[in-house]
């Protein structure tokens, strides 16, 4: 029933939004399309993601996930991640509603109530399961405040609250306590992922990663692919190759001034690397916008 009652508030968010041209509610967004796509890279920031229609496939690291109709992804740290949607059609597109996850809101709930909480599970940053009532429910409450904007200001931080708080509570809330625990594997690995994203233009470092993370370059290695599924060099070529499709699209002059202003300084590397990715020249992105 709730899930029914979902599927139709985000149908009515979806209007809104696109009469707005923006988001109506903070941290709620709909995503919606109507025909199957190709694999699309991007950056995943800490989200939940409930499908409410259709299907979707994507890879993050070495891993591949399939989502359809009735689950939920969860994702705890900034991730590159490959996705296409597999079913969606005009008479019934592919749905989705995207909850932003604030780790602001989080670090205050876990120091509230961390010692109350079930301990950490293993390390991981993207775990598909089965929706749980106890954070739908709000998820809920927290759509149907769309209508009435005074209800939103003053309700709409608290309903947030209690949705991270339900989500921490659940059997798949413990890669986000793991995330919070001050000194797990799982913190320690954000910090580096925090500097990699900061400075993914210039070489990576990864003894001064390690030393971020408060771990010998070997035990580094080993937790940051154990939490991500990647290694630290091919996290940062993700985030650069992104980044370049991103500056191809929009009309950067050239190829080699796209590789050059992501961090590569061989163009031929780049292209190579590009190619690896996408499964493509850059060039080929490069001739949309001519």
């Amino acid at each position: 029933m709730a899930f029914m009652r979902l599927i139709h508030l985000a149908e009515r968010l979806e209007v809104l939004e696109e009469a707005a041209g923006s988001r109506v509610l903070p941290a709620a967004h709909v995503f919606k399309r109507t025909k199957a796509s190709v694999f699309e890279a991007v950056v995943y920031n800490p989200v939940i993601c409930l499908i409410l229609q259709g299907r979707k496939e994507m890879t993050v690291g070495h891993r591949r996930i399939s989502l359809s109709e009735g689950e939920a992804l969860l994702v705890s740290h900034d991730l590159p991640v490959a996705s296409k949607i597999t079913q969606a059609s005009p008479e019934t597109p592919y749905l989705a509603l995207i909850f932003s996850l604030d780790l602001g809101i989080l670090r205050s709930l876990y120091e509230q109530v961390g010692t109350a909480l079930p301990s950490p599970d293993h390390a991981t940053s993207v775990l598909s399961a089965a929706p749980d009532p106890a954070w739908v429910a709000p998820m809920v409450r927290y759509l149907e405040l769309m209508d009435a904007p005074l209800d939103a200001q003053v309700l709409g931080p608290m309903i947030l609250r209690e949705i991270h708080f339900r989500l921490l509570q659940s059997p798949s809330g413990g890669m986000l306590r793991n995330l919070l625990s001050v000194d797990s594997h799982a913190s320690r690995i954000a910090k580096s992922i925090q500097k990699i994203r900061a400075s993914f233009r210039q070489p990576l470092v990864v003894g001064v990663l390690a030393e971020v993370a408060g771990m010998s370059p070997s035990s580094f290695h080993q937790h940051f692919k154990s939490v991500t599924g990647t290694t630290p060099l091919q996290y940062q070529k993700d985030l650069r190759m992104i980044e370049a499709r991103t500056l191809l699209e929009r009309g950067v002059s050239s190829v080699s001034q796209a590789g050059f202003d992501v961090g590569y300084e061989s163009p031929t590397h780049f292209s190579r690397d590009y190619a690896r990715k996408f499964g493509c020249s850059p060039k080929h992105h490069l001739a949309r916008t001519a």
